[in-house]
């Protein structure tokens, strides 16, 4: 029972490491997909668009600082593959183009399948270049997902007290300004009160 629970996880975590979108594409407009992942990983796509005589689509794959990762204009299918350098967001983006004169209810459809990690390396040639036996490849995989998802929780628990200690320090400065502000208040409620004083002492108010 542990066994299956236990495959039951690896196998949900796999899922999440593989994103599959389909969606209309209009002609004369632009659709983007992001996505972000961590430091080192490695990234496949792969794209398929429906048949569309009047229409000229073209692809760009940038990561957020405007990097051009992937470009290619007039595309049908294809696959790209990149590697990250740092914990990025990128985004895929599909931009389409009248031909031939044609109205504005044009469109096609986009099937788009974002790999990451794991999911993203080809076992079967692992396999042939290490020659391993079915079983070693399958154990090598699931040795690769095991260490992704430490990975995975080793970043989340950094992320985690990166924020803790930015809190803490938010915190901080907080309690300093409020002491800051209440010594000012203090003062000049002092210097208000002197001056009050000598105010009214010199129009013989008061005494």
């Amino acid at each position: 029972m542990m066994i299956i629970s236990c495959s039951l996880l690896l196998l949900l975590l796999t899922i999440s490491e593989t994103l599959g979108i389909t969606f209309y594409l209009p002609v004369d407009a632009t659709k983007c997909i992001r996505e972000e992942v961590h430091k080192d990983v490695l990234v496949v796509g792969e794209y398929q668009l429906s048949d569309a005589p009047f229409m000229r689509t073209d692809i760009l794959v940038s990561d957020s600082q405007k990097h051009v990762l992937y470009k290619k204009e007039s595309v049908s299918k294809g696959k790209f593959a990149f590697t990250t350098e740092d914990y990025e967001i990128f985004e895929v983006c599909f931009t389409s183009y009248p031909q031939g004169g044609h109205g504005d209810d044009l469109e096609r459809s986009v099937k788009l399948t974002l790999r990451h990690g794991v999911e993203a390396k080809n076992y079967d040639d692992v396999a042939k270049a290490e020659k391993m036996k079915p079983m070693e490849m399958e154990l090598r995989r699931l040795e690769d997902l095991a260490e992704s998802i430490v990975n995975d929780f080793a970043y989340m628990r950094a992320r985690e007290e990166e924020m803790r200690d930015t809190n803490e320090s938010t915190n901080t400065r907080v309690l300093y300004f409020s002491i800051f502000s209440m010594c000012c208040l203090l003062f000049l409620a002092v210097w208000q009160i002197f001056y009050l004083r000598r105010y009214f002492q010199s129009k013989k108010l008061i005494e």
